[in-house]
């Protein structure tokens, strides 16, 4: 596959027409049609057809369609980064689990980012299971989450920063009332960020240790998300103490006692062996376990634009 051939697909499945496709890149109808019929051939897919209504794809082309909009997303970041390499900035690409990335990263990469004009930082979030392998393939230069259960040969592992994760509900929610037991507590509705899908981590590691049934776990699109659900007494979110300690202190949280309720744990920096690390994710794996960082990551303040750009992954869900 050519990213032209990719372009070609890609204004197709946009315009939903070949003859307006061939138009918007200013090519001829019979070059989209060679571009498509070429993809065609070596995916072994004949990914749509013209139909009365339109073009109907197959699920193989609807496949292809969001990986063409990815790959070619890939593409213009690379040419704009290695521009940007080339008038002496460097880029440190930083890969974090969704709790870390969204109650800490912010103050740490304003903070880090802060040391050095030259430096661009780049966070995704992923999966803390790949987190090796992203490192491994050079897809990021630094990795932070949970820790590995065992770490692979040719990674460094550094304690960044130990946290506790707390149960919280609503203040009017009938729990707040008891010291609940293990099995009071796996009978409650639990509202979760995405760290829960994750597999791996302090959430999961809680959900798993009081044995929350699946159908008791509601998922949201961020952490901050379910426990605004929590203040509204849908039910229970896990969360980080110092990130709910404003709505504790307020009174529209409250944080559940008892040995159950409370999971110790923390995050650790990932990189490659010293001899092959990049110097920048080896200075911001040091730099992070010091008192103004976790100072910054605690506060959470915002990253400015210039220092700060994400990787967005777009996934399509049917």
């Amino acid at each position: 596959m050519t990213p032209t051939q990719l372009r070609a697909y890609s204004t197709v499945v946009r315009l939903g027409s070949v003859k307006l496709a061939a138009a918007h890149l200013s090519v001829s109808e019979s070059a989209v049609s060679l571009h498509i019929g070429q993809l065609r051939r070596e995916l072994g897919d004949q990914l749509f057809s013209r139909t009365a209504a339109g073009l109907a794809f197959t699920p193989g082309g609807l496949r292809l369609a969001s990986r063409a909009t990815e790959l070619l997303g890939l593409q213009d970041i690379t040419v704009l980064e290695v521009s940007a390499a080339g008038r002496g900035r460097r880029l440190l690409r930083v890969g974090a689990s969704s709790l870390f990335a969204e109650h800490a990263a912010p103050g740490l990469i304003e903070l880090f980012a802060g040391r050095a004009d030259d430096l661009d930082l780049e966070l995704s979030v992923r999966d803390p299971r790949s987190l090796e392998a992203l490192l491994f393939s050079r897809t990021i230069d630094i990795a932070i989450g949970p820790q590995p259960a065992v770490l692979a040969p040719g990674v460094t592992a550094r304690p960044v920063m130990n946290y506790r994760v707390v149960v919280v509900a609503g203040a009017d929610h009938p729990i707040v009332h008891l010291r609940p037991s293990a099995g009071q507590l796996r009978d409650q509705t639990w509202l979760l960020g995405p760290s829960a899908a994750a597999g791996v981590g302090a959430v999961p590691d809680l959900l798993n240790r009081l044995g929350v049934p699946e159908h008791r776990q509601q998922i949201y699109q961020s952490n901050a998300a379910a426990v605004e659900e929590a203040k509204r007494g849908k039910g229970l979110a896990p969360a980080l103490s110092f990130a709910v300690a404003p709505d504790v202190r307020n009174g529209s949280l409250v944080q559940l006692s008892g040995p159950h309720a409370v999971l110790e744990a923390g995050w650790h920096a990932l990189t490659l062996a010293d001899q092959v690390a990049p110097s920048a994710a080896s200075e911001l794996a040091r730099f992070a376990s010091t008192p103004r960082a976790i100072q910054a990551m605690m506060r959470g303040a915002g990253a400015k634009v210039g220092h700060f750009r994400p990787s967005v992954h777009v996934t399509l869900w049917s």
